[in-house]
């Protein structure tokens, strides 16, 4: 069983178990969230849709940290300009851990 959720301006494929990183929520280590903008849900054979969300669709999920990205680095270079700009990115995520999906 999979779902696909939306949350910070972008969707996710999620099962029940698995871990990934999102955009920062404030909320501490160890704090439950709920996620109610369900895109689609399938189980075995059947595949819901939603229209654009799942009426009384929800994945829950657990925080399991806080944290930052590794850098991104930015460089702007002109030539025969004598021009060159360095800047550096390191966005924050939450991590967090899928503990159910029911439709």
């Amino acid at each position: 069983m999979y779902a696909v959720i939306q949350t910070g301006g972008k969707q996710y494929r999620v099962e029940e178990g698995t871990t990934l990183k999102i955009e920062k929520l404030e909320l501490g280590a160890g704090d439950g969230i709920e996620f109610d903008n369900v895109l689609m849900i399938q189980a075995g054979d059947t595949v819901k849709i939603g229209q654009p969300f799942i009426e009384g669709g929800k994945v829950t999920a657990m925080v399991v940290s806080q944290g930052r990205h590794k850098k991104i680095k930015i460089i702007k270079f002109r030539r025969r300009k004598h021009h060159m700009k360095q800047m550096g990115h390191r966005q924050y995520y939450t991590e967090i851990q899928i503990t159910g999906i029911s439709a």
